[in-house]
């Protein structure tokens, strides 16, 4: 475990130390987050472009520990930092000049495409009721982009209060760094899936004291869309290529925060008719604070709600297959009885 300490740390210590630098590149590109509505919950301007440091604490870090165990970088990771560089630039334009919706989503498709035919796709799933996969076969274009591009902008959806994106990208990947370990004697490709969550899980952690409440510095686009990527990506080359199906679902599980908050806006927006890439503040983030909870305390909430999924996830690796089931069939019930709730108050606010 020395090396994933190690890599760890030095994430860290990059996206932690180069942060102040790219504040001040910050303010002399214009990348500036202008509070100019209600739904903005700072009441100052603020430097994006935060997501910088968190890209080169994991690159460099990558890189460096590749010239150590080749694991880390193999042929694919290449495509993956290509996908990333496009996440990134789309993010840093966005950052100083917002882009329409469509035009961030066809830099997302276009990144994903990268990936796609650099050979990181979801091509099957696994058998639930016996060994071997079953094949996706031409499927397999449209649900690795549609997960790579969903996955990044449930990220974005959710970055709204101070802290609250990085955070839980951090304590998402590191749930997953461990759910991968109990998977290395089944390929070797889960320690290329171990080194990459721990290290954008350090980077993460790093730009966390610069923009945890009081933030001096926004992640932005910049570091949403890149955190999203990266874990779209790690969910694919080890949660989505394992032995069951019961792989499917620890990503979702882990995720489950952003993947819920994002589907309740999808589907809040498609009932007032409103454009689905339209902000407006009936996040859950935005109801923690209507409820009475200060900034701190929601984003700890919500930390909190992340790692109860995320070791929920770890516990559930190790389980059998039924077990999985009965519990994932309880968390369905949840959700479905959420929605339907969500629905009926939404149908009497319309009516009113």
């Amino acid at each position: 475990m020395l090396e994933y300490i190690i890599a760890f740390l030095m994430a860290m210590g990059i996206s932690y130390f180069l942060t102040p630098y790219v504040l001040k590149f910050a303010y002399k590109v214009g990348a500036i987050d202008v509070p100019k509505d209600n739904r903005r919950v700072h009441t100052k301007p603020m430097p994006k472009l935060g997501g910088l440091a968190i890209f080169l604490g994991v690159f460099i870090t990558t890189f460096v520990f590749n010239r150590i165990d080749k694991l880390v970088m193999d042929w694919q990771m290449i495509w993956v930092f290509l996908g990333a560089v496009v996440i990134v630039i789309t993010g840093v334009f966005d950052d100083i000049k917002p882009l329409k919706a469509r035009s961030k989503y066809l830099f997302q498709v276009i990144a994903a495409l990268i990936v796609y035919f650099g050979g990181v796709k979801i091509t099957g799933v696994g058998n639930p009721f016996g060994d071997g996969i079953i094949e996706l076969g031409w499927l397999s274009l449209p649900i690795t982009v549609f997960w790579i591009t969903g996955i990044t902008n449930t990220i974005n959806f959710i970055d709204g209060l101070d802290g609250l994106s990085v955070g839980v990208c951090g304590i998402a990947s590191l749930s997953l760094f461990f759910i991968a370990s109990s998977f290395v004697n089944v390929s070797p490709v889960y320690l290329v899936v171990m080194m990459m969550s721990v290290i954008l899980s350090g980077a993460c952690f790093g730009f966390l004291p610069h923009n945890f409440n009081p933030a001096k510095i926004f992640a932005g686009d910049t570091g949403a869309l890149f955190m999203g990527f990266m874990l779209s990506i790690i969910s694919i080359r080890g949660a989505l290529k394992g032995p069951t199906i019961m792989w499917m679902i620890f990503p979702v599980l882990v995720l489950g925060f952003p993947i819920y908050d994002t589907a309740f806006a999808i589907y809040r927006r498609l009932l007032k008719k409103q454009p689905i890439s339209q902000a407006d503040k009936g996040h859950i983030h935005h109801r923690l604070l209507n409820l009475g909870l200060n900034q701190r305390q929601a984003v700890l909430f919500l930390y909190f709600i992340t790692m109860i999924l995320g070791l929920m996830g770890v516990w559930m690796s190790e389980q059998s297959f039924l077990e999985n089931i009965a519990i994932m069939c309880g968390f369905a019930f949840l959700v479905i009885f959420s929605f339907l709730r969500y629905a009926k108050l939404g149908k009497h606010k319309k009516e009113r």
